[in-house]
């Protein structure tokens, strides 16, 4: 996946710098969000990333966009919800999918820019929350993949340090793309290991993740 930045200051206000406010978009319900994800999937293993996903958007929501955290859920939790049926049209068949049930228009374009690079995928990620979406999606299952080779199987003590082997290690969990994590990092202006340390303590603070 090519490489793209987009790099700008960030402010740790309510908005962040440039971020549209969606507290009055037409959000639908998180209810009804899970519905419409499980009508298209239905692998424990899809089900259970589009939870990580989502809390740890809304981890980051917290800090960044507390106005909009439930925006960044939606967009988590949606992200790959053609995924299972339509892997050959990964983020764009879900247009369709999406608006047959009348989801927000911003929260679909949020949501679909994290497939930036895959066949008929034009949309960038310019938000700082699609940018935080796009980086973490791959992350997260690095980090979840380190962490059930550990003797707790948990990310509650896993360190920088351990995923950071791995990451240097193309073989270990190969599916989950290095460059797309790093070139994430990059649109964020973080460095890998700050991007890293700071999705495992979101990760930390989920129920889903042991």
């Amino acid at each position: 996946m090519p490489s793209q930045t987009h790099d700008h200051p960030l402010d740790h206000g309510s908005i962040v710098a440039g971020e549209p406010d969606m507290s009055s978009a037409n959000l639908i319900s998180r209810e009804s969000a899970w519905h419409i994800l499980t009508q298209y999937n239905s692998e424990d293993f899809h089900l259970r990333h589009a939870c990580i996903i989502e809390g740890v958007m809304r981890y980051f929501a917290l800090e960044y966009d507390p106005e909009n955290v439930e925006f960044w859920g939606l967009v988590g939790l949606l992200h790959d919800v053609d995924y299972e049926m339509y892997p050959q049209l990964h983020c764009v068949k879900a247009f369709e999918l999406l608006r047959e049930h009348s989801v927000d228009e911003s929260v679909i374009r949020s949501a679909m820019s994290h497939g930036y690079g895959l066949p008929g995928v034009e949309i960038q990620p310019e938000l700082f929350m699609e940018k935080l979406l796009y980086a973490v999606d791959e992350l997260t299952g690095l980090i979840g993949a380190v962490a059930i080779m550990r003797p707790s199987r948990s990310v509650q003590d896993l360190e920088l340090k351990s995923v950071l082997k791995k990451f240097k290690q193309p073989s270990f969990a190969a599916g989950c793309s290095r460059v797309i994590i790093q070139d994430g990092a990059d649109m964020l202006g973080w460095s890998l290991d700050e991007l890293i340390t700071r999705t495992i303590k979101a990760m930390r603070t989920l129920e889903c993740i042991v």
